[in-house]
């Protein structure tokens, strides 16, 4: 090893995040390979702080990453709080503000202020320019089973009722075990039609698994993606639909895929919309008929619109969390190669790369600072 990692794992504060950028399993294995680890006591993990003191971690208070020794890299997933003190460190977590996402300036403005850096696990690539870990599947999978859970829903009580609140399942099973009981509520077995857009990424795949294993019929779901939205929304097919699941990765401008016209329309069925993607407050968000990002204690926001039932949005921007464990082991095996490249991260294209875009923001954050 050309130099010793420590890893400082902090506690996730966004509310109802269950999930961990390090499970016990991937702590064990860093472990081995020299690396040093301390896990912070956590009130909303999924993971009890014994499995990772057995795998040999050193625990320490939640929260304590703030005060740290400076050499130490803090991991984390979610975004941290909104306060303004200097960021010291090296991070490794989802940070929301590199794509102009509503504060961005503020949230990388602790950055440089600290002389710290950022390495934002949305832009962790290899060569191919593929992201080395994703929640995709499984936000799919989430994003799927609350979108039939609001459609099966409205189908039983009245427009004056909302989805409850959701909270973490301990498995998959017991998740479609839940929706299939909500869809044999419903009368005449009848069963919804799910359009998909990005359904050949990883979030696709995960909602046409789900859709199949909770006994939706396979010509029920429609699947696009590139070649299907190449003409360019609104599109009158989402409209067509009970269910319409967002999936695509927004990189650039395009046009919207849904809106207000298509949703007054006396022909919509449409009754709800999965962001899964959950780009709320990107100026491009090829969704613009909600500006609410939902939470799993109010997992709609409801559209206003002047004819027809009424539609709702699910846009909760932490889906995997509704499968915390599994969604968090799926997550640190992909992203446990490139970790075990940090003490030569100077000649690692993962690292370098990461790096060398955070240094670009920046340099895009002090242009506008003399504009």
């Amino acid at each position: 090893m050309s130099q010793r990692i420590i890893l400082h794992l902090r506690a996730e504060t966004k509310p109802l995040e269950a999930r961990a950028a390090l499970t016990p399993s991937t702590v064990e294995k860093l472990l081995q390979a020299g690396f040093k680890i301390y896990v912070e006591k956590s009130s909303q993990s999924t993971f009890d702080i014994k499995e990772y003191e057995k795998a040999g971690a050193i625990i320490v208070p939640e929260g304590s990453w703030k005060n740290a020794p400076r050499e130490r890299i803090i991991i984390g997933l979610k975004e941290l709080p909104e306060q303004t003190f200097p960021l010291i460190h090296t991070h490794i977590q989802f940070a929301h503000c590199y794509k102009n996402q509503a504060g961005w300036q503020d949230v990388l403005q602790r950055f440089p202020d600290g002389h710290g850096l950022l390495y934002d696990l949305e832009f962790l690539e290899n060569d191919q320019g593929r992201r080395v870990a994703a929640f995709g599947f499984y936000a799919g999978v989430a994003g799927a089973a609350l979108g039939v859970k609001d459609w099966a829903f409205k189908q039983t009580h009245s427009d004056s009722e909302d989805l409850p609140g959701v909270t973490p399942y301990p498995n998959e099973t017991e998740l479609i075990n839940d929706v299939k009981e909500d869809l044999r509520k419903i009368a005449n077995n009848n069963k919804p039609t799910v359009l998909i857009i990005g359904a050949l990424g990883r979030c696709g795949s995960g909602a046409i698994k789900f859709l199949q294993d909770v006994g939706i019929p396979d010509e029920n779901i429609k699947r696009w993606d590139l070649e299907e939205t190449k003409p360019g929304g609104p599109f009158k097919e989402i409209a067509d639909s009970d269910i319409f699941i967002n999936c695509i990765y927004l990189s650039q401008p395009i046009p919207p895929f849904i809106n207000y016209d298509l949703l007054n329309s006396e022909t919509r069925k449409l009754r709800t919309i999965v962001d899964v993607s959950a780009d709320t407050t990107n100026p491009h968000n090829p969704i613009p008929v909600y500006t609410v990002a939902t939470v799993f204690n109010k997992p709609t926001v409801v559209v206003e619109t002047n004819k027809g039932p009424k539609v709702s949005v699910i846009s909760i921007d932490h889906l995997p969390s509704l499968l915390p464990r599994e969604a968090s082991e799926f997550f640190a095996h992909d992203l446990l190669p490139s970790l075990l490249e940090l003490p030569s991260r100077k000649s690692s294209n993962v690292w370098t790369k990461a790096e060398k875009l955070f240094n670009s923001k920046v340099a895009e954050l002090r242009r506008q600072h003399k504009l």
